[in-house]
């Protein structure tokens, strides 16, 4: 958490002509003034470096989504020139009445392998990429008015990677000013020991640094805020800091009548520690959290003493054309698309998130699994962080548990993901009893976990026993096995199905198939690699097998990276994966990079939601099969459904009792086939108009959805996730570009090439259209359509206005969209 946080460092300047010593701690947003270059540069370290004809930019800032895509470029890691050397410069000035302060410069992430210097010193080496870190540079720094250079070099290398990383200062940076004694980098711990709905005890340890070289008596004061910010309770105590010391403060307050942090009521309390020094206060520091117990046992997992089955997603960090820089309206979008298909748990795959992220899903209730690791010490590829494990990972799996510690939303830390030293008989166990006693050092109140893939090594090698709960990847068929083999040890499904689809896309006849000339997978959703599976598999082994904690899906959101099934395959270690170029990013998502609904989403939403939904594919163009059996399939949580094609009915089915066969292949199952009751169809002989599906519950009409022949392509149709964003330089707006006949059906085969113009109070920073095989660029002011739509994503400025888009066509009409920045 932070202090008090100004948006300029011009304005601290200004603060301190009015004010001989400074009154409060700062924590000051860094982010903008910024100089980029993106090759070696010999001596830019130096303060008197001419950086004049660098780029200038603003932070968070990714170079790889630049692009270009190349095929020289490895298709795993999205295609895209994210290697290399790349330098920032910032140039800033500390007034002269910061003398006596400590100045911290806080790097919330740098992909990678970062080298900071200070005026020409050099202040310090971090390697991993996903996890901040800060440096205290106050002995480094001019407080005379005369400039000050900080520098920072970045050297992300090929095949370090298995996904896409992204590259630069990616996420926020922050300068802090404190007095010398102060909280110290992620200081405070807050844990709620005892919860009833009568009182709760809310504990607080604080880590207070001694930077003087004087001993130091000073009051730590605890106030806390209800969720409405009205004042629960205040306590103190005295400290005793000898010189160039720290010494941790616990104080505990009983909260009477707590709003508990649950799924649906995500209730945040706040601390405010205040440092007091002869009465005054010098340093105050901010602590939202949450009011919830956790608990487990092979029964399942409890929430609030309320069992709950985590209906889970994997997601990876990078936010599809916006790359890998931190947007938090793109992470909030991200997030309410999931919780729209049912989701409540998030794994953050296979790494540290963003400290925003664990703010929204702090506010919107989302469970969160807090994942460190993808590799220990035996890569997956040659140069990723197995090349860091032994000399850093101790201190970066502690740093993510400090720095994410406080946030309600995580309840369970996972130290790594499909482990390589799982098939070490002799000593894997014992790397993972070391990383376990490293999370136990940093928090006792949540569990330990991992993803294992290797089933039954891990488990009959005592490395799954290391952890508190064991993730299971891809092992459906194996949970009741492994509840008989292993009673005392809770599982869940950590990653799940890994099929893989293409928003739109059809392909007939049903069949499985390893790859397709199109580059595209039918969204029949039945393709994946040799270990993947239907979701109707791992639903009904969820049921058969209760005591299982629920399941992570393999994913959420398409990511960049990874075009499975196309191009190579998972865990070698000998290089690129361009062989279906250009396939260059994910095909897993329920949802596509664009945040567009595959039809996985529906078919996910009908088992998580209660809310009455129904869903049909496919699309119903299917011009030249004309009398030809089409399949239907319907996805829905009603009772029934009835199926009718222009006005005339198909016939009613139960869920639940007509079963829909479907065709399954995937390791150590042995049927071909699987009859699934989450599917209703339908085999239809096509004709053109209307295909319409008629929901219900209890006997009665629930709800219907309709779908058209549509005609030719003849105008374009705008939309926008929010009419007014704020005019804050990072605010973002999405808009929704559909291709449509005259009577406004979408064209379901659309490709237009779709020309965009923006005027006014902002930019358009990325185009997208949601395909997984094509190098056109995000940042250019046109895209084709896909499946019949694409996307366009603007960023307000920091005026207030509006920003008109407009969107272009050749023999279409055109159409344009207004949107209020305030």
């Amino acid at each position: 958490m932070f202090k008090s946080t100004l948006s300029r460092l011009a304005f601290l300047m200004l603060y301190a002509l009015y004010f001989p010593t400074w009154a409060q701690a700062q924590d000051l947003n860094f982010n903008k003034g910024w100089r980029f270059y993106n090759a070696k540069a010999e001596g830019a370290e130096k303060p008197d470096f001419d950086d004049s004809q660098w780029r200038a930019l603003d932070l968070p800032h990714d170079w790889a989504i630049e692009g270009p895509f190349d095929v020289k470029y490895n298709a795993r890691s999205g295609g895209l020139p994210f290697h290399g050397t790349g330098w920032y410069r910032k140039t800033f000035k500390v007034p002269a009445s910061a003398t006596g302060q400590k100045v911290r410069i806080e790097f919330e992430g740098a992909m990678y392998n970062a080298h900071v210097w200070v005026n020409g010193q050099f202040v310090g080496n971090r390697p991993f990429g996903y996890i901040g870190f800060e440096y205290d540079i106050t002995d480094k720094l001019h407080f005379d008015g005369t400039d000050n250079v900080v520098a920072v070099r970045l050297t992300p290398e090929d095949l370090s990677s298995r996904w896409y990383p992204g590259a630069g200062l990616y996420r926020s940076v922050w300068l802090k000013i404190d007095a010398p004694i102060h909280v110290a980098h992620w200081g405070t711990n807050v844990t709620t020991p005892t919860v009833s709905d009568a009182k709760a005890v809310v504990q607080v340890e604080t880590t207070v640094q001694n930077s003087s070289s004087q001993s130091a008596e000073v009051v730590v004061r605890q106030a806390f805020f209800s969720p409405s910010n009205e004042p629960v309770g205040e306590v103190e105590e005295s400290l005793t800091l000898p010189a160039g010391t720290s010494a941790v403060s616990g104080l505990y307050a009983n909260i009477q009548k707590p709003l508990r942090w649950d799924l649906e009521t995500p209730s945040l309390y706040k601390a405010v520690t205040t440092i007091l020094k002869d009465g005054k206060e010098i340093d105050r520091y901010e602590t939202r959290f949450g009011i919830r117990t956790i608990r487990y046992t092979t029964e399942g997992f409890y929430l609030n003493d309320r069992l709950v089955r985590f209906n889970g997603v994997c997601l990876h960090h990078d936010n599809g054309a916006l790359g890998a820089a931190v947007y938090r309206r793109a992470d909030e979008r991200k997030l309410q698309i999931m919780k729209d298909m049912g989701v409540n748990a998030i794994r953050t795959s296979h790494n540290p998130p963003s400290r925003e992220l664990l703010e929204l899903c702090d506010e919107m209730g989302l469970m969160v699994l807090d994942e460190a690791f993808d590799v220990w010490k035996i890569p997956k590829v040659p140069n990723g962080y197995n090349l860091f494990f032994e000399e850093w990972a101790e201190r970066d799996l502690k740093d993510m548990i400090r720095r994410d510690r406080n946030h309600p939303s995580i309840v369970m830390w996972s130290i790594g993901n499909e482990i390589l030293e799982q098939a070490d008989k002799k000593n894997g166990w014992k790397k993972a009893q070391m990383l376990n006693e490293y999370v136990k050092q940093m928090d006792l109140t949540r569990p330990s976990s991992a993803g294992f893939n290797n089933y039954p090594g891990p488990f009959d090698f005592n490395m799954a026993q290391q952890v508190d709960i064991a993730g299971m990847n891809y092992k459906p068929s194996k949970y009741s096995e492994e509840i008989e083999n292993y009673p005392g040890l809770p599982i869940y499904g950590s990653e799940t199905s890994s099929v893989t689809s293409s928003r739109g896309v059809y392909h007939l006849p049903i069949e499985k198939y390893k790859t397709h000339e199109s580059k595209q997978v039918t969204s029949y959703d039945i393709i994946g690699p040799p270990w993947a599976y239907p979701p109707d598999i791992e639903f009904h082994f969820q049921e058969l097998n209760p005591k299982v904690m629920g399941e992570f899906v393999w994913t959420g959101f398409d990511y960049l990276g990874e075009p499975t099934p196309y191009g190579g395959k998972d865990n070698s270690t000998n290089g690129y994966w361009n062989a279906d170029w250009p396939a260059r990013s994910s095909y897993f998502g329920a949802v596509d990079l664009c945040g567009f609904p595959k039809d996985r989403f529906y078919l996910y939403q009908s088992q998580w939601t209660t809310k009455p939904m129904i869903h049909l594919l496919p699309h119903w163009n299917w011009k030249g099969m004309e009398g030809k059996n089409i399949p239907v399939y319907c996805y829905t949580n009603c009772d029934e459904a009835e199926l009718f094609l222009n006005g005339k009915s198909l016939g009613r089915k139960v869920k639940g009792k007509d079963l829909t066969e479907i065709l399954i292949d995937f390791s150590r199952y042995e049927p071909k086939t699987f009859q699934s009751k989450y599917r209703l169809s339908w085999d239809v002989p096509y004709q053109p108009g209307t295909l319409k599906v008629v929901g219900y519950k209890a006997g009665k009409v629930a709800l219907e959805q309709t779908m058209v022949t549509a005609g030719k392509p003849a105008k374009i149709s705008l939309s926008v996730d929010r009419p007014e964003i704020d005019a804050d330089g990072r605010d973002l707006a999405y808009v929704t570009i559909r291709i449509e006949d005259k009577d406004g059906n979408l064209c379901p085969e659309a490709d237009n090439l779709v020309d965009f113009d923006l005027q006014g109070a902002g930019e358009l920073v990325a185009v997208d259209n949601g395909n997984a095989a094509t190098v056109e660029s995000f940042q250019a002011s046109y895209r084709k359509a896909f499946s019949g739509q694409c996307l366009a994503i603007l960023r307000a400025s920091e005026h207030s206005g509006q920003m008109t888009l407009k969107a272009t066509s050749k023999k279409l009409k055109g159409a344009e969209i207004v949107i209020q920045t305030k």
